[in-house]
């Protein structure tokens, strides 16, 4: 990242740029994905979201967090979608704002965050795959691909059951 940008909370007057950057890095696909059934009526800004901002006002990166409940259980996010401007990839924007994000949580007492992504990517930022069966989204997932990033110790081993929005 450069000192040109700004991170700064995601706000509602964001959301028609933070809407086109998803619509350009996934497509009209992104809205079948069992992550996006879990995010349905939720707030579209939470605490925990983040942009980041060029010098000129454009939407570099964009990171969502939502509050969501294991097995009836609260106190956890969903981290995603995480989408960077083609023009801005590889440049440690994404990896800024997750760690940023993942600071704020964890200095808010979120027990856990997780993710359905690529262990490659999201291993290096600390998440680890779900062991097999511990819990389950509401809709198909590659259960390799559910990641998960302890902020309290034994949060992960606590947590199981259903993946459900925190209304």
């Amino acid at each position: 990242m450069t000192q040109t940008t700004t991170v700064r909370p995601a706000a509602l007057s964001d959301m028609p740029a933070i809407s086109k950057l998803h619509a350009e890095a996934f497509g009209p696909g992104r809205f079948v994905r069992a992550a996006y059934r879990v995010r349905e009526g939720t707030p579209l800004v939470s605490p925990y979201c983040l942009v980041c901002m060029s010098a000129a006002g454009d939407l570099i990166a964009a990171l969502r967090f939502t509050a969501i409940r294991i097995g009836g259980q609260g106190g956890h996010l969903m981290l995603g979608p995480l989408a960077v401007a083609a023009s801005y990839a590889n440049q440690g924007y994404g990896r800024a704002l997750i760690a940023e994000g993942l600071a704020h949580a964890k200095r808010d007492g979120v027990g856990l965050v997780l993710l359905v992504g690529d262990e490659p990517y999201y291993g290096r930022l600390g998440f680890q795959r779900v062991p097999m069966g511990q819990m389950r989204m509401p809709g198909p997932v590659d259960p390799l691909r559910l990641l998960a990033a302890e902020l309290r110790p034994g949060a992960l081993a606590e947590a199981s059951g259903l993946i459900t929005a925190d209304v």
